[in-house]
């Protein structure tokens, strides 16, 4: 073999993509190594193991989450081989639904660990140590539970802020509904749709002096016509101040002026590089601000009063906070949007993001080494990094208990007006898990009629139901406890993504209760 070949068989091989990255390609595109190192190291309780519940499970086997554990003490019947699909069809039945779940997940992904756990829930509770053994898992999501024994798992992960979110998921038909519960949840990427800001109306040092060194007048032609909108539009803004007071433009007319300005540069009328700041020019006279979701955050209890045991990110806000004081504005990116511009061109300006990016994170750092007591090794670098890029769309995201709706009657007046669609469907499944825990005892037989007073109960005096009830209390009587197929195959994808933005604190969970209507086909938030 040649000394070339040898040298580009090397490069081929210490390139290649290794077989989890080939594997997980796609996915590491939206969530990266660190949400997918919090996948891999999350462990799942998921409390029955029905067609929803399975459902569930195989969106987070096939992403590979760690390990998942079903907890269900029941066999397998022939409606449950009817419905889902996780089972060997009537060869399951007369086994158990959480071994024969387990067995038919662990085909898809074998990188992932799976144990089939056939106590009840009322046994977990009871056992000694049954808390500890519900507080050591990541997340917790219960399928179809009982009102009784659904109650006692949302207190009892309800008491300390230490212990795993819960997701219920309750299915009727081809209604349902699924809602997390958790005390607080933080989110450093978001992943928001808008971008932080370049700061065109306050450029920095270097990115000023480079906008005024170019001499726009005897500039080639063709670099005339990729200068990056970014530096026109700074060289343009810092002509305007010198003759308007040091202001940017203030009003519409000088908004018109000033984009006038930006054309009139051009050496040739299809410079698109001209048209496109034009296009942003709003860049100019938009002042930069911390956003005020941002800005909040400074004034939360947890920031302001520091504890021993508190989480990262809260040391993360506190120093962000000095940051600005000092500064006026959150850290510059390094991130530049696409643009109309050389190669050469647009790397020179990205370097000078770059290297102006580096320094402000530099003067974090020793703002987050105040905030530490000097120890900032805890946190990690990577942490900082992505809190630094991300410190424009930082998210704090306070949550309630589970059925806490259901007692706040202001929030559900309000929802009769407001959410009627979705509260007729929350209704009908409240009073269906209300109506079956005292049937046990009074063999009332269900009706839309027994379930139409349950659900009138849950309002305060005087408040009529949503008139869409009517239709929802039709279909939940017409299947009050079934999993149809369909419904949990859109579960199955709906709350593995809620859950996967719990894990890795990436993208922003829903808060409140996410309704699914397949009759109608649409979804809503309550």
């Amino acid at each position: 073999m040649s000394t070339v070949e040898a040298t580009t068989t090397a490069l081929v091989t210490e390139s290649a993509p290794d077989n989890k990255t080939r594997r997980y390609d796609r996915q590491l595109r939206l969530w990266a190594a660190s949400g997918q190192s919090a996948l891999e190291n999350a462990r799942i309780l998921v409390v029955s193991g029905g067609a929803t519940a399975t459902s569930i499970l195989k969106n987070l086997v096939l992403p590979g989450v760690g390990h998942f554990t079903i907890l269900d003490p029941l066999p397998v019947t022939p409606e449950d081989a009817g419905n889902n699909f996780f089972l060997d069809g009537l060869n399951s039945v007369g086994k158990s639904r959480a071994e024969e779940g387990v067995r038919l997940l662990l085909e898809m992904n074998d990188g992932v660990d799976g144990k089939a756990d056939t106590r009840s829930l009322e046994e977990v509770l009871d056992t000694p140590g049954g808390k500890e053994w519900l507080g050591e898992f990541t997340l917790v999501i219960a399928v179809n539970l009982e009102k009784g024994p659904l109650e006692r798992l949302a207190a009892v992960l309800w008491e300390e802020e230490s212990f795993p979110p819960l997701v219920v998921v309750r299915p009727a038909g081809f209604l349902a509904e699924f809602y997390i519960q958790y005390h607080e949840h933080t989110v450093i990427e978001s992943h928001p749709e808008t971008a932080q800001s370049l700061q065109i109306d306050r450029p920095f040092p270097a990115l000023l002096d480079y906008a005024m060194s170019l001499d726009f007048e005897n500039m080639d032609v063709t670099d005339h016509g990729h200068v990056p909108y970014v530096v026109i539009l700074v060289r343009v803004l810092e002509e305007w101040k010198k003759t308007h007071d040091g202001l940017p433009p203030q009003n519409a007319a000088e908004k018109v002026q000033f984009k006038k300005n930006i054309l009139a540069m051009r050496k040739k009328p299809d410079e698109e590089n001209f048209e496109e700041a034009e296009a942003q020019a709003y860049r100019a006279w938009t002042k930069t601000v911390v956003p005020s979701e941002t800005r909040a955050l400074f004034d939360d209890a947890k920031v302001i009063s520091p504890s021993s045991v508190e989480a990262p990110f809260y040391k993360l806000v506190r120093a962000l906070k000095k940051f600005v004081e000092g500064s006026g504005a959150l850290p510059l990116t390094s991130t530049l949007p696409d643009m109309k511009a050389s190669t050469s061109a647009y790397i020179d300006l990205q370097k000078l993001y770059k290297t102006r990016a580096e320094e402000e994170k530099e003067v974090f750092r020793g703002c987050l080494s105040e905030a530490c007591g000097g120890d900032i090794k805890a946190i990690g670098e990577d942490m900082i990094d992505a809190f630094v890029k991300n410190s424009h769309a930082l998210k704090l995201l306070r949550g309630k208990r589970w059925a806490a709706l259901d007692e706040d009657h202001e929030a559900l007046v309000l929802a009769t007006q407001t959410s009627s669609k979705q509260l007729a469907v929350h209704l009908a499944l409240s009073a269906l898990s209300n109506f079956l825990a005292k049937s046990k005892t009074s063999g009332q037989t269900l009706s839309a009629e027994a379930l139409t007073a349950e659900a009138q109960k849950l309002l305060p005096d005087g408040t009529e139901l949503p008139e869409e009830f009517e239709d929802c209390v039709g279909e939940v009587v017409r299947s009050p406890t079934a999993e149809l197929p369909n419904t949990a195959a859109l579960l199955g994808g709906l709350v593995a993504q809620e859950a996967i933005k719990m894990i890795t604190r990436q993208y922003v969970p829903i808060n409140g209760y996410c309704i699914v209507d397949l009759v109608e086909t649409w979804t809503g938030i309550l």
